[in-house]
């Protein structure tokens, strides 16, 4: 019989948002598989655990996750765990989880803490509609046109970004977005000196060219301004009308053009054409 994998987020900087389901999990699973077995086993010995830990990390999950799900296959319960937050988002645990899915291994998501949600709630910016964006590339002409592909995102975007390359990422996002677009940045999570700046792209570059920024942040831009759809009238219904009767379409013809073009109901334009 098969066994299966769990995803356990782990805390992101407080040690104690370790929940209960979280600990209990990591003392039943046969094995943890771990981005950094030092990292996990500083957790475990936290919360009193001895378990067999495995890596499992960007530059050798594939052969790793082959024999991970050879475990499972066999058997065995996994654990999953990042050095903090939740696996498989922005983590080599994607590739596991999509080779467990594959292989018909059931997987198990715990819910806990993940540093986009945690910012991004209290950022002040909306949280209606957003999309994460994860890290950037550390090649500028990659970042550039990864930056360039979300000028029209209306959505809140979330990303992570490392402080020896924050100052870089704000400057292109300045370039692509404007330097007056709403920024907030989340740094030190969870932890004593929890930070929020709420700002702009271009009062942060200034603030973080001056003073070197420290510890990982999650930047919360605000996204696009909404473009308002011009609403035609029923005089402009009637005008088009008209002067394609007068280009030679047939008023049929004319009047289920203009609908198209002017995204109005097709019974609307006829009584505008009519009237007229």
């Amino acid at each position: 019989m098969a066994g299966m994998l769990y995803l356990v987020p782990t805390p992101i900087g407080n040690l104690g948002d370790i929940s209960v389901r979280c600990r209990e999990t990591l003392e039943q699973a046969d094995f943890i598989a771990a981005e950094d077995t030092r990292v996990t086993l500083k957790l475990l010995n936290y919360l009193g655990i001895k378990k067999s830990l495995v890596s499992y990390f960007e530059h050798n999950k594939a052969a790793k996750g082959e024999k991970i799900v050879e475990r499972i296959l066999a058997g065995e319960t996994c654990a999953l765990v990042s050095d903090a937050g939740s696996p498989a988002i922005s983590d080599p645990g994607e590739e596991l989880v999509k080779q467990c899915a594959e292989a018909g291994i059931t997987v198990c998501a715990i819910p806990g803490p993940c540093a986009a949600i945690t910012a991004l709630s209290i950022s002040g910016q909306s949280t209606g509609r957003f999309c994460f964006e994860g890290f950037l590339s550390t090649a500028k002409k990659s970042r550039r046109e990864h930056l360039e592909s979300l000028i029209g995102e209306t959505r809140t975007m979330i990303f992570y970004e490392a402080p020896h390359k924050l100052t870089n990422t704000l400057e292109d996002m300045a370039a692509v977005f404007g330097a007056d677009r709403p920024l907030s940045l989340c740094r030190e999570l969870t932890k004593l000196h929890e930070e929020v700046v709420r700002t702009t792209l271009g009062e942060a570059l200034e603030k973080y060219t001056e003073n070197a920024p420290k510890g990982e942040f999650v930047l919360i831009v605000a996204g696009a301004p909404a473009i308002e759809k011009e609403v035609a009238t029923t005089a402009d219904a009637a005008a088009r009308v008209q002067q394609l009767m007068e280009q030679g379409l047939s008023r049929k013809d004319a009047i289920k053009q203009t609908a198209k073009e002017l995204d109005l109901p097709k019974n609307v334009v006829y009584d505008a054409a009519l009237r007229e």
